[in-house]
């Protein structure tokens, strides 16, 4: 029986283990019961190795299963398990239980799929058919960060969990996509995730005698314009990055000039270069406030790195998917100019993650982080299938690195 049989014969169970995640979410390292309820399944499966707990896996939460048989190479399959401070407006009858947090991102599928596949490649391990090493990892905290500024993969990175990882596979799925779709792209495929804090330093004063302050806010109409004009003109076309001002603050009052604006932002690119050019061209612009009474300061929180798709786990998921699942239409291209913190996995150990799609209608407002967000649960199967193939294949010696 192929693989996609055997998880076709799973649907309902895993359907319902999606939708009982998809009650229940959990924010970022917070995902206390998620964590049990991947625990306890992964213990029903006959010689999986369960860890769990900051001294096995680096963090508090999440869950990491090993199954091993004999020599071989060691391949691993990364679900991350975080949900979104976000209220959901579904109305289905498996609706988010938990008040303002809702699974908005997928996590809930990618959970589902990592659990199938962990069930599909252990029946085939435990009757010698695979050799080597599996190891399935469930990962806390992708969407937020904690006082550190850091978001899971690093601590699960610290804690371990590569050690010795040959590859290491991922998926997320794609609200904008029917299914039958998948999305693969070589290289640079999602982008660092930078944040910033700046503050417009002046004198400030009565708002009567503006000739007597250093005003901000004056400083801030140029600065804005300079902050925007970067990527159009300090950067190549051919480089795609941004940078958002998204929050600006100063203290509100009628008549009087502050003495300071503080700016909020975000800096995404796909090049390591850019992503430098960025943060150096942003001081520029801050600095012109040297020219008009005032000064400035800058802090910039580097967070995920650029997500790098290894060309050789790339290529194997293609391959697969041209296979085992002929009629689907493979499309390259990037992923956008959002970020995933499974690049740092792929900083460390060759791997790639691709987009399935996962399309429940055509609604517009279901996409990625939305109140509505939803996704057609058949994406779940085709995503263990494409998951259970390309890690046998990799154990059999069919794919290799490089």
């Amino acid at each position: 029986m192929t693989f996609l049989k055997k998880a076709l014969s799973m649907k309902a169970e895993l359907r319902a283990i999606r939708r009982q995640l998809h009650q229940f979410p959990e924010l970022s390292f917070l995902e206390y019961k998620t964590t049990k309820k991947i625990k306890n399944y992964l213990n029903s499966i006959d010689n999986m190795v369960v860890l769990t707990g900051k001294e096995n896996i680096g963090l508090d939460t999440g869950v990491v299963g090993i199954l091993s048989n004999g020599e071989g190479p060691t391949i691993a399959i990364r679900a991350d398990i975080d949900a979104l401070p976000i209220a959901e407006e579904n109305k289905h009858n498996y609706k988010s239980q938990h008040k303002g947090v809702m699974h908005a991102c997928g996590h809930d599928a990618h959970t589902t799929i990592g659990l199938g596949t962990a069930q599909l490649l252990a029946t085939e391990m435990n009757k010698g058919k695979l050799t080597g090493k599996l190891v399935f990892i469930f990962q806390p905290a992708e969407e937020d960060t904690d006082e550190n500024g850091l978001t899971g993969a690093p601590h699960l990175i610290k804690g371990g969990v590569l050690e010795k990882v040959d590859a290491v596979m991922a998926l997320h799925v794609n609200p904008e996509e029917p299914v039958g779709n998948v999305l693969i792209n070589e290289g640079y495929s999602m982008a660092s995730v930078d944040t910033f804090e700046a503050t417009l330093h002046g004198s400030g004063g009565h708002a009567a005698y503006p000739h007597h302050a250093s005003d901000p806010i004056w400083m801030l109409g140029t600065i804005l314009q300079h902050i925007q004009g970067i990527v159009a003109r300090k950067v190549s076309p051919l480089e795609p990055s941004v940078i958002s001002v998204t929050h600006i603050e100063t203290t509100p009052s009628y008549n009087v000039i502050p003495n300071e604006v503080k700016l909020q932002g975000t800096i995404r690119s796909y090049h390591p270069s850019t992503r430098f050019q960025l943060e150096e061209e942003l001081n520029k612009a801050l600095e012109l406030t040297r020219f008009m009474g005032g000064d400035y300061t800058l802090s910039v929180n580097h967070g995920e790195p650029v997500l790098y798709n290894n060309p050789s786990v790339t290529r194997w998921y293609e391959q697969t998917v041209q296979d085992i699942l002929p009629e689907f239409t493979i499309e390259h291209k990037p992923f956008g100019l959002g970020g995933e913190d499974f690049s740092h996995m792929t900083e460390r150990v060759p791997g790639a993650m691709f987009f399935l799609g996962a399309q429940k209608d055509q609604q517009p407002n279901r996409g990625l982080h939305m109140p509505e967000f939803d996704i057609n649960e058949d994406a779940i199967i085709y995503g263990i299938t494409i998951f259970a193939e390309t890690a046998s294949r990799f154990l059999k010696g069919i794919y290799k690195i490089g």
